[in-house]
């Protein structure tokens, strides 16, 4: 990558992040390329405040890289800090210092951080650097966060499915009037959780080859994170618009026509499904959720995908992407520090060494390793339903997501980790907690067939540690969730339960987490 660097002073310098690559943003657009500039930094702490993938790393520096040429292309001036840059301070604060004393700006202008910890850093600028700072709300999403705040203000709980069809009547997608929808249904999920049960493999996704620019970068981590978890070799992630609109084509021509029947399922070995794979380009920016949105429509309007198929992703992207944003903003700067399950558990091993006999953990953690993703069943119902029935601190898990995924950004890991996985949140995202025993994952997936664990055992050496502590789960919950109307059936199960039962339970889930290095979670 060539050197871009600006000398002299600049009226306006607009600082970009990492996760705001948008080419077409209105406010990108407003500078005066003769006068102002953009400023884009690489910093060591975004890749070790949590211990980041290796690709996670590669793909925002090579995304970002390939962003500012293109900037430069287009005439721009930019003022780029490579990680490699000797005079590099390692920090946002200390490059905001340096890039304020060399160009002498007269405002600092910035597009609203996806995180409360480098929004603070914003907040902080015009007092540390003594430049007015203009902060704009991220023209990029649907929904402002004041805009969401309205709507959550007075609701006893946030449910998503009332966002969601909030909505759909808003911008009027798959609406057959003003407030009703397409077929008289908002959701398709009862159709879209089948088991895939063909022997034709899902087709492909389409790959990226690295260019030049992504090597460089990649050989880069290599020698500056040599101990950072996942491996580099396999790296086929989208880094430039031009790539994200083709994997967009890609998905919807070849994948979105089945992708609602078989969005939960999971196969060992076929680790992306039906699935979009389309989150890293979009948290990133270099694909707008509007263009999204609007090619899975255009492919039911050309009768090109069933209707199931298409709500059920645009409800990930109009209802749940945005509902999650909406929610870590509106929670609040302390919303990372909530744990009302009260649970302690450090993150065993396997998390970030793959070893277990569970198949299923394995198979997922082993995908995780290798490409830095998951698809969200994998996410919720696996590593994230056992990190929960296991006693882990809702901390740990939510810094292993954010660390881990190539489309990890802090507002969408976090309310989805410790709100949704691990009910933390005391019910904002999730009214109740997604705990599943092995039965749940035997049905969804190939997983069990191959394991040494039967899922319909709930003690004793072939028991599923997935049955065995869901069972210990909600025992040791009883109390907590007895109101929880969602709990009613549930917990008649352990109503049922001999005493002689539930103690056996306990006993083997005690020994579960002592191997696993957990200890005993808290009694409720």
């Amino acid at each position: 990558m060539k050197e871009l660097h600006i000398r002299g002073h600049v009226d306006r310098l607009l600082v970009v992040f990492g996760d705001q690559l948008d080419v077409r943003s209105p406010i990108l657009r407003s500078l005066d390329r003769t006068r102002d500039a953009v400023l884009m930094m690489e910093v060591a702490e975004e890749a070790t405040h949590v211990p980041s993938h290796k690709q996670r790393i590669v793909l925002f520096l090579s995304a970002m890289r390939h962003f500012a040429l293109d900037l430069a292309r287009r005439d721009y001036r930019v003022h780029y800090i490579r990680l490699d840059d000797p005079q590099n301070t390692g920090s946002f604060a200390g490059e905001i210092e340096r890039a304020v004393h060399a160009l002498r700006p007269k405002r600092l202008m910035a597009v609203r951080p996806g995180e409360w910890r480098v929004f603070s850093q914003v907040q902080s600028w015009p007092g540390r650097f003594g430049v007015p700072v203009d902060i704009h709300e991220d023209p990029h999403f649907l929904l402002t966060p004041p805009e969401f705040s309205e709507w959550a203000a007075g609701r006893k709980t946030l449910v998503m499915e009332h966002f969601y069809r909030r909505m759909r009547k808003k911008l009027g997608i798959l609406m057959e009037s003003e407030s009703e929808p397409v077929e008289g249904r908002w959701n398709f999920d009862q159709e879209n959780r089948k088991p895939y049960k063909s022997s034709e493999p899902p087709p492909r996704p389409v790959f990226f080859k690295p260019d030049a620019t992504t090597r460089e970068v990649m050989s880069l981590v290599a020698g500056r994170f040599p101990t950072a978890p996942g491996r580099l070799e396999d790296f086929i992630w989208p880094v430039t618009r031009r790539q994200a609109l083709r994997a967009l084509r890609d998905f919807v021509d070849r994948r979105l026509p089945l992708f609602g029947h078989y969005q939960d399922a999971m196969v060992a070995g076929e680790p992306w499904m039906f699935h979009s794979l389309l989150s890293p380009a979009l948290n990133l920016k270099l694909l707008d959720p509007r263009e999204v949105v609007g090619a899975a429509l255009q492919a039911y309007e050309q009768e090109r995908a069933p209707l199931n198929c298409v709500e059920g992703f645009i409800r990930q992207i109009i209802g749940w992407r945005e509902f999650i944003r909406g929610v870590y903003w509106h929670e609040g700067p302390d919303y990372a520090q909530r744990n009302a399950l009260e649970q302690h558990g450090p993150l065993p091993d396997m998390y970030w060494t793959g070893k277990t006999d569970m198949v299923c953990m394995r198979s997922s953690l082993a995908q995780v390793f290798e490409h830095g993703y998951g698809h969200h069943i994998q996410r919720l119902m696996v590593t994230g339903n056992f990190a929960l029935i296991a006693g882990i601190h809702p901390k740990e898990i939510s810094d292993w997501y954010l660390a881990m995924y190539v489309d990890a950004v802090d507002w969408a890991t976090l309310p989805n980790t410790l709100g949704m996985a691990m009910h933390a949140d005391g019910g904002v995202v999730g009214t109740k907690p997604y705990v599943a025993t092995g039965r749940y994952i035997d049905r969804m997936s190939n997983y069990c067939a191959t394991c040494r664990y039967d899922p319909a055992v709930r003690t004793g050496e072939p028991a599923c540690p997935f049955t065995t502590l869901y069972w210990d789960f909600l025992i040791r919950n009883r109390r907590r969730f007895q109101k929880n109307r969602r709990m009613t059936m549930i917990l008649k199960n352990i109503d049922r339960m001999s005493k002689t039962e539930m103690k056996n339970i306990t006993d083997h889930a005690r020994k579960l987490r002592n191997v696993l290095g957990v200890g005993v979670t808290s009694p409720q």
